[in-house]
């Protein structure tokens, strides 16, 4: 028996998690604009997973930061995608209403849940939403980063604007030293696109 486990689950926490993971189960259906190094378009779960990944790998050089909130945050920050779908970043405007559609679609996605599981993912949402701890802070810088990454490694179609990414998101990418240093590392992997054709292009 696993350590700390007593008894089963209750059905009906169960039964609503089952349900919330299907509809989470859409993401990996969500498109975005970007595409893969294999040239087809990714979808939002695996631009989710990646920025995870990310995090992951950079978390020694975050000391005092709460990782696992830092994990949290990047699993969650697009699910409610998988209702509506995602706004590619050159078409994203401050004031194009999706934050309180995102919020919405969250909220619909969040219902089947149990009460303390749902309030945690909205909790979390808002906070990824407002930059309100340095943990969404850097998230949304990371998320920033790992979109422009995947810009500069997909093989994207030949009218591809590489030069939206050398403005896309700074002032998030500038919000830490680390941010900072893996910014430099990106706008270089972009000027290389502009330069030329790259290998999987």
């Amino acid at each position: 028996m696993v350590r700390g486990m007593t008894q089963a689950i209750d059905p009906d926490r169960l039964a609503g998690i089952l349900a919330f993971l299907r509809g989470a189960e859409r993401l990996k259906d969500t498109l975005r604009s970007g595409h893969t190094s294999g040239g087809r378009p990714e979808s939002t779960a695996e631009h989710s997973w990646r920025l995870t990944l990310m995090i992951a790998l950079f978390a020694r050089d975050l000391p005092g930061v709460d990782l696992e909130r830092l994990l949290k945050l990047a699993l969650i920050h697009d699910l409610g995608e998988a209702i509506s779908g995602d706004v590619p970043a050159v078409e994203q405007r401050a004031d194009d209403g999706r934050e309180a559609r995102e919020r919405r679609d969250m909220e619909t996605l969040c219902a089947p849940l149990p009460d303390d599981l749902r309030a945690e993912l909205l909790a979390l949402w808002e906070d990824y939403a407002a930059a309100s701890t340095p943990e969404a802070v850097l998230v949304k810088g990371f998320d920033k980063l790992e979109t422009i990454l995947q810009h500069a490694t997909g093989a994207n179609p030949p009218d591809f604007d590489y030069g939206f990414n050398l403005d896309y998101g700074v002032a998030r990418t500038d919000a830490h030293p680390l941010l900072r240093a893996i910014r430099e590392a990106a706008d270089a992997a972009t000027r290389a696109r502009m330069d030329g054709p790259s290998e999987g292009g």
